[in-house]
């Protein structure tokens, strides 16, 4: 489906709210408070605007995507990369590859900006057919208890995260 792929405004907040309340509203795994989240992130001090990202068809935001900073860290060492957290996109325009078209987006925005790589916790089946592979085979760690299956990171440069091992440090705004 064609859409048009823009950085989120502040005038697009209440909107992208609805949007993200009603692509996870019929969903088992949500508690329905990822519109929550994308607030709190918005206000925290490291909130890159254009790292999050709207998908509207004839000015209408159907779609929506961010990407917030944070860390992996070891003993020794921290590495800064991504989490995307969520991807949000109207029911109705599901699986209509407006949801890659976001991913993609922000993968160019990500490199753009210097980030070599991301992190999530998604569905097993989605995320590999972007090239996101089990976070345990990098040795990454989430902070949660959380499936395997479930875990991914992506490599926005090949061998990026070659070295990088431990636990991914969320911003307090992943737990209020």
């Amino acid at each position: 489906m064609n859409c048009s792929i823009r950085t989120e405004n502040q005038q697009d907040y209440d909107k992208v709210d609805k949007v993200i309340m009603a692509a996870f509203k019929n969903m088992s795994e949500s508690d329905q408070s990822e519109h929550l989240l994308v607030k709190r992130l918005r206000q925290e001090k490291t909130f890159n605007q254009e790292l999050s990202i709207v998908a509207c068809i004839e000015d209408n935001i159907v779609g929506h995507i961010l990407l917030t900073s944070i860390f992996i860290k070891n003993k020794e060492e921290q590495f800064e990369t991504l989490a995307l957290a969520p991807v949000s996109v109207l029911p109705k325009f599901q699986k209509k590859g407006i949801g890659a078209q976001l991913i993609l987006e922000a993968h160019r925005r990500a490199q753009f900006h210097d980030y070599k790589s991301i992190v999530l916790i998604g569905h097993e089946d989605y995320y590999p057919r972007f090239g996101y592979q089990r976070a345990s085979s990098f040795d990454i760690r989430f902070p949660f208890e959380a499936p395997d299956q479930n875990c991914f990171a992506i490599e926005l440069i090949k061998g990026s995260l070659a070295n990088v091992f431990g636990e991914v440090v969320y911003p307090k705004a992943f737990f209020e």
